[in-house]
């Protein structure tokens, strides 16, 4: 034997040890590599692989109508008036096309042959995923005045395509149950498909959309979306709750050479850019060169306008990217016939011709638009000359911030109580309202990964300020520098000094507020930060439950009275005590387990109202333990619609947050006023 084959036998590495997926097996062994997670999202992103195949029919111009319906025994319908996937036998597999496109992937009919001149299922395999994926999926097809109907479980098909019917109509209906063995999470979410919904009915002209939810636990719900307007629709929808600067809305639709391209935008009095990115209606989070061609000409008509016309004078600057986004809602949205994606979630569009066709299309309407409305192009002009300046504020803020820094040896905040640990990957920054929180954050913590971070009062509402007012306000500032990270250009996420920023807040009415001013700075400002899992929201307990020297701790009101059942279970009588922690006692002292003279069993149950309330062992037992504590992980599943909802919560605008808080308040709980 030569040494390598005695390597070879060694390592017991040879072609026995190759493992060859076939068919659908790749989907189930690595479902995240197709629909991005087996959390919510990825549950979701089943319906929007179905539904997709439906907007496709619906842009080829075969399909006028199509109803997604959330079913009683837990499947999902999703049904068009399209071509119906053809079910003749397929000359390459031996079996119906149908049965091909449902258990082959990279098989449909996005890749030439005529079946689409545009599509956003371009790589053929969403449904075969959807199928893979799927405990029971039903596919039924009205074509050729039959209905054919074919059955599959977790992929396999359970007989060959019949019959089973007459009709009179064409279309497509897929019904399927994601598979619970795959998911962690079954419950789809009404709002979350509402909106995506909706977003398609704004993007695809003369399209019906229909939404039903007949599930048992809810009630029972049906909405329909048709926007004659298309992407002006969408773009007013946007700007509801805000004061715009320019009434008329631009708008562009023009085809060039093979693509279509289609742009919708409108200034706000805001200070945040809400630009929305599609290419053939998938929206593209990551953007794409439609997006870059979009802020190239955005920016050189700007200028080239604002000089022409004396707006800007020679001795200014010119107008940056940043400087004529401020307070920009857009959107942008591209056909085209190849597209190519980064990867099969569609995050980023890639084609490297539509980055020209867009800058074309964008730069020649918008020029046009705006020597016909001079009025709204000098307000627009005058926003972002008012940006510019703020930008230079800024810069000067900034900079006085890291030259104080470089002067003080990059000395930290005082109030930070940093830990020892330099590595990042295993620091943690509690940020916590109050100096009490903090004290007691600071004695209980593990001084080797855990620094504390404590505020003052409320921090400043970014969502009404600028960066420069901003960065004057110390408790910003002393996050900022903190993190290490800096801030909005300047930012940079590998200078993060710690991968768990957790916010610490108490449960009342101030704390809830002072979380939802941190999230919207996170938001707006820290968003890579956000987006790239590093931020958190710790969830301490709500009350302390004592039966002797014995304590547990309820994060709920249901979790509470499943305790006080646990403790009192076998006892002829219990006698709860309820008091809040800030009583005048001592929140540690045994209570007596029996009365000689009631033999009732004594529950002493404790609310917290704040987490200054908490002693160092306790906030540390509950809150701060890795071993022990509930943090949740702050994540942006729709980026268009968190932004949304910050503008309303926070923004400027009176009356859309009065009717957020009367629509809600019916759900609100454990709220301490």
């Amino acid at each position: 034997m030569t040494d390598t084959s005695t390597k070879k036998a060694a390592s017991g590495y040879s072609a026995e040890s190759i493992t060859v997926l076939e068919g659908l097996d790749p989907v189930r062994k690595r479902p995240g590599m197709y629909i991005g997670s087996t959390s919510a999202a990825g549950l979701h992103h089943l319906i929007w692989e179905v539904v997709d195949n439906s907007i496709d029919e619906a842009m080829a111009g075969h399909a006028t109508e199509i109803t997604t319906a959330l079913l009683a025994d837990g499947t999902v319908s999703v049904t068009d008036n399209g071509r119906g996937i053809p079910v003749d036998i397929h000359k390459t597999t031996k079996v119906s096309a149908l049965e091909t496109v449902l258990t082959k992937l990279h098989a449909g009919g996005k890749f030439g042959g005529g079946g689409y001149k545009v599509s956003g299922g371009l790589h053929g395999v969403g449904v075969s995923v959807v199928n893979a994926l799927s405990s029971y999926l039903r596919a039924e097809i009205h074509l050729q005045g039959k209905i054919w109907m074919q059955e599959y479980k977790q992929g396999v098909p359970q007989k060959k395509i019949a019959a089973i019917g007459t009709t009179k109509r064409t279309g497509t209906t897929i019904i399927f149950k994601p598979d619970p063995t795959i998911f962690s999470e079954l419950e789809f979410s009404w709002g979350k498909i509402l909106d995506r919904l909706r977003q398609q009915a704004y993007l695809t002209k003369g399209i019906t959309l229909h939404l039903i939810d007949e599930r048992p636990d809810h009630s029972p719900k049906h909405f329909t979306f048709y926007f004659e307007g298309g992407i002006k629709t969408y773009v007013k929808s946007l700007h509801r709750n805000s004061t715009v600067k320019n009434e008329t809305i631009f708008y562009a639709d023009k085809e060039i050479n093979d693509a279509r391209v289609e742009i919708a935008l409108q200034y706000n009095d805001g200070f945040n850019e809400n630009v929305l990115a599609f290419a053939n209606n998938i929206i593209n989070p990551g953007g794409g060169t439609h997006l870059v061609g979009f802020r190239t000409a955005l920016t050189r008509t700007l200028n080239s306008y604002a000089r022409n016309h004396n707006l800007l004078k020679e001795k200014d600057e010119n107008l940056t990217g940043d400087d004529v986004r401020e307070g920009l809602t857009a959107i942008i949205s591209v056909k085209l016939g190849d597209p190519q994606f980064e990867g099969q979630t569609k995050d980023k569009l890639g084609n490297t011709e539509i980055k020209t066709y867009v800058e074309q299309v964008m730069g020649d309407t918008f020029a046009t638009f705006l020597e016909e409305h001079p009025r709204e192009a000098e307000a627009i002009i005058g926003k972002c000359v008012l940006s510019a300046m703020a930008r230079l504020a800024a810069r000067s803020a900034r900079a006085n911030i890291l030259r104080k820094g470089a002067l003080e040896g990059m000395t930290l905040p005082g109030k930070l109580a940093d830990c020892s640990s330099r590595k990042p990957e295993e620091s943690e920054l509690y940020i916590v309202e109050g100096d009490s929180a903090g004290g007691s954050a600071k004695q209980g913590r593990d001084r080797g990964f855990q620094a504390i971070l404590p505020l003052r009062g409320k921090i400043l509402n970014v969502e009404r300020a600028r960066l420069d007012k901003m960065l004057a306000n110390n408790e910003i500032k002393n996050l900022v520098i903190a993190m290490g990270t800096n801030i909005d250009d300047q930012f940079d996420i590998t200078k993060l000094r710690y991968h768990r920023i957790i916010i610490m807040t108490d449960a009342d009415v101030d704390g809830a507020h002072i979380r939802t001013l941190l999230l919207t700075l996170f938001f707006r400002h820290f968003n890579e930060l956000v987006k790239g899992g590093y931020l958190y929201i710790a969830q301490p307990p709500l009350y302390q439950i004592k039966k002797g020297t014995v304590a547990k701790y309820a994060f709920s009101d249901e979790e509470k009275q499943s305790i006080i059942a646990e403790m009192t279970k076998g006892s002829e009588a219990a006698e709860i005590i309820e008091s809040p922690a800030d009583e005048d006692s001592d929140p540690n002292a045994a209570t007596e387990e029996e009365s000689p003279k009631t033999r009732a069993t004594k529950i002493s149950i404790q609310r917290y109202k704040g987490l200054g309330e908490m002693n160092p062992s306790q906030l540390w037992e509950t809150t701060m333990d890795p071993a022990t504590r509930v943090m949740k992980q702050v994540v942006i599943e729709d980026a268009a619609l968190a932004s949304e909802t910050f503008e309303m919560l926070m923004g400027g605008d009176v009356a859309p947050r009065k009717h957020f808080i009367q629509t809600h308040a019916q759900k609100v709980e454990n709220l301490d006023i």
